[in-house]
């Protein structure tokens, strides 16, 4: 597929399975790319909040690798390495390991926690330039829909 400009028409006969396929890669290459350029790795960050009380985690207890990646299980990526990302935040001081090898963050992680989200606005600001609020709704709506026909569920 082309990305040259075509008529509404035509756009309107596109696959949606291509372009979301597309705005994905794009979306998470962006993404990865400007938390990199701040020295951390989305998969950190999932980790951070994974294991925060005051994030995702509903009771700031810790997880095993495998329990970790059963929760990410709809959004890590198949080259994400849990396993490599958590030594790094281990070596950073933002994640301890116990006996069981339950992973757990520190205080030092948390603080990074909070400071990395605050990051994620200007990644959004920056994707979301030139998109009216209505229009970035109409299209959640649309896709939730398209998920909808196609047997999904859209959360």
């Amino acid at each position: 597929m082309t990305t040259q400009q075509i008529s509404d028409a035509e756009l309107a006969g596109q696959p949606a399975a291509y372009w979301t396929g597309v705005a994905y890669e794009a979306l998470i290459a962006y993404t990865r790319a400007q938390m990199a350029e701040k020295g951390y790795t989305q998969p950190q960050v999932w980790l951070l909040r994974n294991l925060s009380a005051n994030d995702i985690s509903p009771d700031g207890e810790g997880m095993t690798l495998p329990e970790l990646r059963e929760a990410m299980t709809s959004y890590i990526r198949p080259e994400d390495d849990l396993a490599a990302e958590a030594e790094v935040l281990l070596e950073r001081g933002w994640l301890t390991r116990d006996a069981d090898h339950r992973l757990w963050l520190t205080e030092e992680g948390e603080q990074a926690r909070v400071d990395l989200a605050r990051n994620a606005p200007a990644i959004r600001a920056a994707l979301h330039e030139g998109i009216d609020d209505t229009d970035y709704v109409t299209t959640l709506t649309v896709l939730q829909q398209l998920i909808r026909n196609a047997g999904g569920t859209a959360a």
